[in-house]
């Protein structure tokens, strides 16, 4: 099957210039989203901070969190602009906000007290996560307003994962690159450069993406919390996707560390820009072939089997460890293959879950069950970083004060055994136990393709709902009533 094929396919409702707009837009979202996530921890500790101040003022921030996701999806669901767009509005309000608050993350005066750069950090990353909430509710939501084709949507947000995987490549190489021990470049400038590349990646969107297939008119009224829940304890499947989503991701502690992985257990910084080689080169290969072969495999069983192989070889990395160089980069690159997989599939069951929720309860929540996955993605990002710098810090790791790794290098800041020892824990074992505890928790998760096609046409008005019920399974046809949520 040729690549033209796999994009374009006959069948497709969107054109290719949207698709590649709203894949491109990923590009940019993943550009800001990798330098907060996987540097900002690094920034900080390099500015001398505590790493215990570090872990908790980043949980107090995601005390928002946990207010703004679930409100902006409320907000979403109910405004319906003028000219008829559900996710547009919210995305061009995106491309100018993003970058600023990219950028103040990363401008702290460094003459500032320990307390003072705390407090600048705690107002810029609020800022940001607001901001990243404007735009990661409609960037993901609008494949379902873009088309109710499900093999159409499988490719949208397959190939959508490629993208973002190509923006956090990108950003990690040319981050890790410029303030290495060989280029020596300080984080404040090397983030502005990136804000300008994200952002010229997002634009494109805002003018090209069309929105065509939106059925938002089962519910008109408010939309309040207890309502809201109500919806949710019925969608369980959401509920149990993104619980497992949470032990995975919360728990992946390594990803804000791998600078100094790289530097401190393997030699140079620059591993790092192999480590993600390693992760996007599988990506790209694995993101070209999910859509054909999401045609002929369910995609979830896909996603579990690769889930748990990867927590196996993950435990098998750790016992081995570090000092064999070769045997480490072999071990990653089979486990990539697998984590490859894991991460394209990750976000396509959302969809599924929001038709799920709409074909039991008669409501098109389709904000509420983007912003869940908003809120679960940042408070799993937010807890890693914690969780790591928490677990470090009891492996008796040295303050450094230093403005790229050139410093650390030209200071000789060195660790104890004990801290590299801490560091191999947080980079390998602590994630490889969460994508354990994730294959248990999915054991449960029974949303199948062939089921959420079915729901789609009913929602859509294609068939009726005695046409759906013959047609689904037992096993979900019993647990689906059609109960407009209480108020």
């Amino acid at each position: 099957m040729s690549i033209k094929s796999i994009l374009s396919p006959p069948d497709f409702t969107t054109k290719l210039g949207e698709r590649v707009s709203y894949w491109s837009y990923f590009v940019g979202q993943n550009i800001f989203y990798n330098v907060v996530t996987t540097f900002m921890a690094t920034y900080l500790m390099m500015n001398g901070i505590d790493l215990g101040k570090i872990a908790v003022v980043t949980l107090i921030v995601k005390i928002w969190d946990a207010v703004n996701d679930p409100l902006f999806g409320i907000i979403f669901d109910k405004i319906k602009f003028k000219n008829g767009q559900k996710c547009l509005p919210w995305l061009r309000l995106s491309v100018g906000l993003i970058p600023i608050t990219t950028v103040l993350l990363f401008i702290i005066p460094s003459g500032m007290a320990q307390s003072g750069k705390l407090i600048w950090f705690m107002i810029a990353y609020l800022l940001w996560d607001s901001s990243y909430t404007v735009c990661d509710v409609p960037i993901y939501s609008m494949v379902t307003t873009m088309t109710d084709n499900i093999n159409e949507r499988n490719t949208l947000m397959s190939l959508g994962r490629l993208f973002s995987g190509a923006g956090m490549g990108l950003s990690g190489m040319l981050c890790t690159l410029l303030v290495s021990e060989k280029v020596g470049l300080s984080f404040s400038p090397t983030v502005i450069l990136l804000s300008v590349l994200g952002l010229l990646f997002m634009i494109p969107l805002c003018f090209v993406g069309k929105e065509r297939n939106y059925h938002g008119e089962l519910e008109d009224e408010a939309f309040s919390i207890k309502r809201m829940l109500m919806y949710l304890v019925r969608n369980k499947y959401l509920l149990i996707y993104y619980l497992g989503y949470l032990f995975a991701n919360g728990l992946m502690t390594g990803n804000a560390l791998s600078l100094f992985v790289s530097y401190y257990l393997f030699g140079s910084a620059n591993f790092n820009i192999i480590l993600g080689i390693l992760s996007t080169v599988p990506s790209i290969v694995v993101a070209l072939l999910i859509p054909v072969v999401s045609q002929k495999f369910d995609k979830f069983k896909l996603f579990f089997i690769c889930n748990t192989v990867a927590a196996v070889l993950g435990l098998v990395m750790y016992f081995i460890g570090w000092q064999n160089k070769l045997l480490f980069i072999v071990l990653m690159i089979i486990r990539c293959l697998f984590t490859s997989v894991t991460g394209t599939l990750g976000f396509m069951f959302t969809p599924d879950c929001a038709e799920y929720g709409q074909y039991k309860t008669g409501v098109d929540a389709k904000g509420i069950t983007f912003s869940i996955q908003t809120f679960t993605t940042k408070i799993a990002a937010a807890v890693a970083s914690s969780l790591g710098l928490a677990i470090l810090g009891f492996f008796n790791w040295t303050k450094i004060e230093a403005e790229s790794f050139a410093d650390i290098e030209k200071l000789n800041i060195v660790q104890s055994a004990t801290a590299l020892n801490g560091l191999w824990v947080t980079y390998i074992l602590v994630p490889s136990i969460g994508l354990v505890i994730t294959s248990f928790i999915y054991l449960f998760y029974r949303l199948r393709d062939k089921d959420v096609q079915i729901m789609a046409k009913y929602n859509a008005g294609e068939i009726t709902r005695e046409e759906a019920e013959n047609l689904l399974p037992k096993s979900l046809r019993c647990g689906l009533l059609h109960e407009t949520v209480s108020k």
